[in-house]
């Protein structure tokens, strides 16, 4: 298996307190921006593979636009029915005002 970095998305597209959706290898993947803070998740609530993109974002927690599962953006876990399985998360880094997402792929 190989390690990968991808460019992402421009820091400056994600607004704070918000998430932006992006496609990475077939992947639906949300980035989200905490106050300067970048993380990523799968974009898929887990509950009902509905997409949290138009979901909103408080105090670190995403709520599904559907059925209002929610998760923690930093760990994935969930915190409210009817969602009960965790969503995926990747590892973030910012380079040059760039959000680069860490996705692991076979070789």
């Amino acid at each position: 298996m190989t390690d990968t970095w991808i460019d992402a998305a421009a820091c400056d597209d994600i607004e704070d307190q918000d998430l932006i959706g992006v496609e990475i290898g077939g992947r639906k993947i949300a980035i989200y921006n905490l106050g300067g803070e970048f993380f990523a998740t799968s974009a898929l609530c887990t509950h009902e593979e509905e997409l949290l993109t138009d979901g909103l974002v408080i105090d670190g927690i995403i709520e599904c636009p559907w059925h209002q599962g929610r998760f923690c953006v930093r760990t994935g876990k969930a915190k409210g029915a009817p969602a009960t399985i965790d969503l995926a998360t990747f590892p973030v880094r910012v380079e040059k005002g760039r959000v680069l997402v860490h996705i692991s792929k076979s070789p």
